[in-house]
């Protein structure tokens, strides 16, 4: 039996450190976690973090490659059963919607087979989650097969209280789970 390849997008958010987690969890459940993170999101946790729980190769560059004879974010790309970002940052949200490669991430979404399932967990200040530009944004992700992975109501890191918080890792699994 072949293992599940999730691709793992992590952005600039709180959240991020909640990743390592997530990353550990799949791999004990038998998936293989391809982990790619934006600049801002190793201003939270570094690579060697998410290496270390997924035992893989963490991507960071969208000019890095790895193996001469292919193009790093084609390959994550095909080989990717599942697409998944986690925590999703309303910057990422606003590229996806908007088609804007400017970095590994964003650019290798782009990649994605039209058949791969999409998932989207949205971590951000509730003000920030209740913008209409968000809203529009996530309303145009669902339109085009993305799966939102709703945040939670909590006490944020801001101090804030209200919905932002990143799902819960049990939440996100039991999500992706049914779509693999």
């Amino acid at each position: 039996m072949n293992k599940k390849t999730i691709l793992l997008g992590i952005t600039g958010s709180i959240s991020a450190y909640k990743a390592a987690d997530l990353t550990n969890e799949l791999t004990k459940l038998g998936y293989q976690v391809d982990a790619v993170m934006t600049k801002n999101s190793q201003q939270f946790i570094t690579p060697l973090t998410i290496q270390s729980l997924s035992k893989r190769l963490v991507h960071t560059e969208v000019m890095f490659e790895p193996s001469p004879d292919k193009i790093n974010h084609i390959e994550l790309a095909k080989r990717s059963d599942l697409f998944l970002v986690a925590p999703a940052s309303a910057n990422i949200i606003g590229k996806l919607a908007n088609g804007i490669a400017d970095d590994l991430l964003s650019t290798l979404a782009l990649a994605l087979k039209a058949d791969t399932p999409k998932f989207i967990a949205p971590a951000m200040n509730t003000q920030m989650y209740a913008n209409p530009v968000v809203k529009k944004n996530l309303a145009y992700l669902k339109d085009i097969g993305y799966h939102e992975i709703i945040p939670r109501k909590s006490l944020l890191a801001c101090g804030d209280y209200g919905q932002g918080a990143l799902a819960t890792v049990e939440t996100i699994i039991e999500q992706i789970s049914q779509a693999l």
